[in-house]
């Protein structure tokens, strides 16, 4: 059988090239092929930016790979194999493939779905995953508040996991981190406004890159568009007692 080459998820935190890991640029430095995902029509990469910015230079081979922002099951599906298809591809040459996540790898991230199709496909292929620091703990981290102490509570979930759940859980936690908000922004408002926790919330944008932001008057959010990498951070309080 021929050698394989591994498939390694390089996660490179959530924005400050200072915040990845010795191991990620270890393994970005030492790669002859870089891959990422494309999920918008432009061909951007907020990970390839991030990388840019580190000033690592690029490899021989590069290995975009589309991955279109759609919650449609069935096209996602054909996306996936096809992203894994020409990795494989790439993997069979005995080249190893270094794919670039902005994060955690392990932390809602694409790159689970590409290893998961591509160990489908081939079970000989080898999968590294390098850990990162996850947007949450940046977005804490600019904040100067903890997202948890002693026995307290957190709770983590994309904000459009259903504002039943959502609610449910604002009430058993005593932090709740909810992430891509950007398409349900407006409800969440009016949601935490409902709640009173509207002036214990922290919306954090784009953690770590230049263009961060940290809004604590979420109020002022309302009607204004955001970017897709953002989160917001709900200190709920008397979640703790009822957990």
């Amino acid at each position: 059988m021929e050698e394989r080459g591994r498939l390694i998820a390089a996660s490179l935190g959530p924005g400050d090239p200072e915040l990845m890991t010795r191991a990620a640029w270890r393994a970005l430095e030492g790669a002859s092929c870089w891959a990422w995902p494309v999920g918008r029509r432009d061909g951007e990469s907020y990970a390839l930016a991030l990388v840019a910015r580190a000033g690592l230079p690029k490899p021989a081979r590069l290995l975009p790979l589309d991955f279109p922002m759609t919650r449609d099951p069935v096209a996602l599906a054909r996306h996936w194999q096809v992203a894994a298809t020409r990795t494989l591809e790439v993997l069979r040459e005995g080249i190893d493939v270094v794919f670039l996540v902005e994060g955690d790898a392990s932390f809602f991230a694409t790159f689970g779905y590409l290893s998961r199709t591509v160990r489908v496909l081939d079970p000989a292929v080898k999968v590294v995953v390098i850990p990162g620091v996850a947007s949450p703990l940046a977005a804490a981290a600019l904040e100067g508040e903890p997202l948890c102490a002693g026995e307290g509570s957190l709770a983590i979930l994309p904000g459009t996991a259903g504002f039943e759940r959502i609610e449910r859980l604002l009430g058993e936690f005593q932090t709740v981190v909810l992430l891509k908000v950007r398409p349900v922004l407006p409800e969440l408002l009016v949601l935490l406004t409902r709640r009173n926790l509207l002036s214990r919330s922290v919306f954090v944008e784009r953690a770590g890159a230049p263009e961060e932001r940290v809004v604590r008057d979420v109020e002022t959010l309302r009607g204004r568009d955001v970017h897709y990498l953002s989160l917001l951070i709900v200190h709920c309080g008397q979640g703790e007692a009822l957990a």
